[in-house]
């Protein structure tokens, strides 16, 4: 009996393995509710080969599939009409009946949900049938107690390890949305946060610092003549400086801290909980080391940085005003002949 999974390969390789145990165990459950019947030999030889053949096969099918997932939805569909076939060769025991048709029933809305459980009963119905035409209809409506004790085997282990199949699942699908996540707020080049996710936390921010004493600054910063690089050097070049740029943020930062790629060659810091003139003594010494690191790579290459600040004040509206001051901050340090740091409360600027 197979159990949930994903697409591909992976899937079939899970689908093996817990059919292997199903198989295993439902051969108990249907061998103990047989052999009172005395059935004839070809039944134990198809017995058989249903419960121990039948998996190895139905992998090698889905190997060697274009499509896997459709394989293995077919295999699963075959299990269906086997489980279906075994309840009316059984003469409809009740507990090995009700058994093989749940754990049947179990897997396939695992695998394909409500619609293919569906589809499962109409396989499950037509082995029915042929297990009709095959044998003298009858119905047992007594179960053993040595019946009883060949269901629990079933019953007990197999929904354990198809819940543990599907928690590993979960636990996997989980890890691959927190990566997706990760990477939907993250920019390619840089490694940083991109412009939306920064956004983001620039009105958290904001929020934080209106609901108590607490303060905090922004900064934008800008590459001058980016395009210039570009032009000379080649986009290539571009590319490793915004890169060193990132890196140097990286290090130079607080873990506290938080960079983005604003846009272009334009990226942005939020400073939680830093004065003015300390935020301003941090950017110039990352302007610094950022001027010596570009050096030190090409001696011909010559960057330089220019940094807008500011901090956050009662007065700002929402976080669009305040993100303005440090845009206005950042025109004012390129205009007044770029590479330094401009710092502005409001309407009022300083040169560094």
């Amino acid at each position: 009996m197979p159990a949930v999974g994903g697409n591909g390969l992976p899937l079939a390789s899970r689908l093996y393995k817990s059919r292997l145990l199903g198989l295993t165990l439902g051969f108990i459950c249907v061998a103990f509710g047989m052999y009172p019947l005395s059935p004839p030999m070809w039944v134990w030889a198809w017995m058989l080969i249903n419960a121990f053949v039948w998996p190895h096969v139905a992998f090698q099918i889905s190997l060697r599939a274009a499509h896997p997932l459709r394989s293995e939805r077919r295999s699963l569909l075959f299990d269906s009409f086997c489980g279906g076939f075994w309840v009316g060769a059984m003469h409809f025991n009740p507990l090995p009946s009700v058994t093989t048709l749940s754990m049947m029933s179990m897997n396939n809305v695992a695998i394909g949900g409500p619609r293919f459980m569906f589809v499962g009963w109409v396989a499950q119905a037509l082995g029915l049938g042929t297990a009709l035409l095959i044998f003298a209809p009858a119905f047992i409506t007594v179960t053993t107690q040595a019946q009883v004790y060949a269901c629990l085997p079933i019953l007990m282990l197999y929904p354990m390890a198809l819940g543990w199949i599907c928690y590993r699942q979960a636990v996997t699908l989980a890890r691959h949305k927190r990566e997706l996540l990760a990477l939907s707020r993250t920019d390619s080049l840089s490694g940083l946060l991109n412009h939306g996710a920064w956004k983001d936390h620039l009105d958290i921010e904001f929020q934080r610092c209106r609901r108590g004493p607490a303060g905090a600054a922004i900064a934008l910063i800008d590459i001058d003549h980016f395009k210039t690089i570009n032009d000379t050097y080649g986009h290539v070049t571009g590319d490793i400086v915004l890169r060193q740029l990132s890196k140097v943020l990286r290090q130079n930062l607080r873990t506290t801290d938080l960079a983005g790629r604003y846009g272009g060659d334009e990226f942005c810091v939020i400073l939680p909980d830093m004065p003015l003139n300390r935020a301003t003594e941090v950017m110039e010494a990352l302007r610094d080391r950022f001027n010596a690191l570009a050096y030190t790579q090409d001696p011909a290459l010559r960057v330089s940085l220019s940094i807008g600040l500011a901090l956050y004040q009662p007065a700002h509206a929402d976080a669009i005003s305040w993100l303005n001051d440090a845009d206005q901050a950042l025109y004012e340090a390129k205009s007044s002949g770029r590479n330094r740091v401009s710092a502005g409360q409001g309407s009022w600027l300083r040169s560094v």
